[in-house]
């Protein structure tokens, strides 16, 4: 399996606010989690009857084919949760996928774990898989060798980049350790 977060590895949200990398286009999106969540920040912020703006994304139409040619079973494990089937599974061409449902609210596991980490390891139940998130760290990896028996990449994207052709080949090279 391999496990996709899409802010961070597919949409580079931390790239040049004004400049999207090569190859990306930009989509405005307006999710139902996207609208509550603003919603709810704009009546925080005494602004109530503002409307709420769409969210920017950027996606380069070539990681849905390079993904789906990959020897995984894809998974969403965004908090986009089924939602990213609705609005970037048909930008990106890729057909509906599995998605990672995840606890609300979530907790903050100690020594630096990413909240996802546990509930990963929880959900692929000893299944081999890769994983592509920008907020992996040195403390996920730890955590996953001390609580996970089976194999497991856990593979740190960088969120001003996005998915690269370099790790698109760590995940390849990952997939033909374990076949």
């Amino acid at each position: 399996m391999l496990l996709v977060d899409v802010d961070g590895p597919l949409n580079p949200y931390a790239a040049k606010p004004y400049r999207r990398p090569e190859g990306y286009g930009t989509h405005r999106l307006m999710t139902p989690r996207w609208r509550a969540a603003e919603r709810g920040r704009l009546k925080e912020w005494g602004l109530p009857h503002k409307a709420v703006k769409p969210l920017r994304v950027w996606l380069n139409p070539a990681h849905g084919p390079a993904l789906a040619v990959l020897p995984y079973d894809l998974v969403w494990a965004t908090t986009w949760e089924e939602e990213a089937n609705t609005f970037l599974s048909p930008l990106l061409g890729l057909p509906e996928l599995p998605f990672i449902a995840w606890p609300n609210p979530r907790t903050e596991p100690e020594g630096g774990v990413f909240w996802k980490t546990p509930e990963i390891v929880a959900w692929a139940h000893s299944r081999p898989f890769a994983w592509a998130d920008d907020q992996i760290t040195d403390a996920d990896r730890a955590w996953v060798r001390a609580h996970y028996r089976g194999p497991a990449l856990l593979h740190h994207v960088d969120p001003k980049t996005g998915l690269t052709a370099d790790d698109f080949a760590r995940l390849t090279h990952f997939a033909t350790l374990i076949a």
